[in-house]
């Protein structure tokens, strides 16, 4: 028996609590390779990515307590374990020693631009069972979308353009 009650249907809890665990894990993954970065970056451009890698931190952080708390809503507890994070983490991740600021910037696209693609995924599963889950899925995916094109600009100019 579930010590919270949900308002939802079991399936369409399932359906939201899947896409709301996957994306808490998502979330705090970012965030730690967002914090390795951080620490681990070398190059011209130290300062300001430095400064920005901590804004997206801070941003996915927010937005992991939001997720956790809405699982927890529907009656489900959301796993942040480092275990579970790290078994589950699917996104790109930074290699292990200094990271060169170019190198930083392009991980950071290419993490926030999978997670991107899995939140779209998440927020089409979402539309029928559980309106308000894929309102804050939405809200997610539109956070992490100008981030993405925050750290992308910082890669112009490119060969060719």
């Amino acid at each position: 028996m579930a010590l919270v009650k949900s308002t939802l249907p079991e399936p369409a809890r399932r359906i939201a609590g899947d896409a709301l665990q996957n994306t808490l894990v998502d979330l705090l993954g970012l965030s730690l390779i967002g914090k390795q970065a951080h620490w681990n970056i070398v190059g011209p451009r130290f300062r300001s990515i430095h400064l920005q890698l901590d804004e997206v931190v801070d941003l996915t952080r927010a937005h992991a307590d939001t997720v956790a708390e809405r699982c927890a809503a529907l009656g489900l507890p959301p796993d942040g374990r480092p275990e579970t994070v790290a078994a589950a983490y699917a996104l790109p991740g930074p290699k292990e020693g200094w990271l060169r600021d170019t190198e930083v910037v392009q991980l950071i696209v290419d993490s926030l631009q999978a997670a991107v693609e899995r939140l779209r995924e998440r927020v089409a599963a979402t539309a029928e069972p559980d309106p308000v889950t894929q309102d804050l899925l939405i809200a997610v995916t539109g956070d992490l979308e100008k981030e993405r094109w925050m750290f992308d600009a910082e890669n112009w100019p490119r060969d060719g353009a």
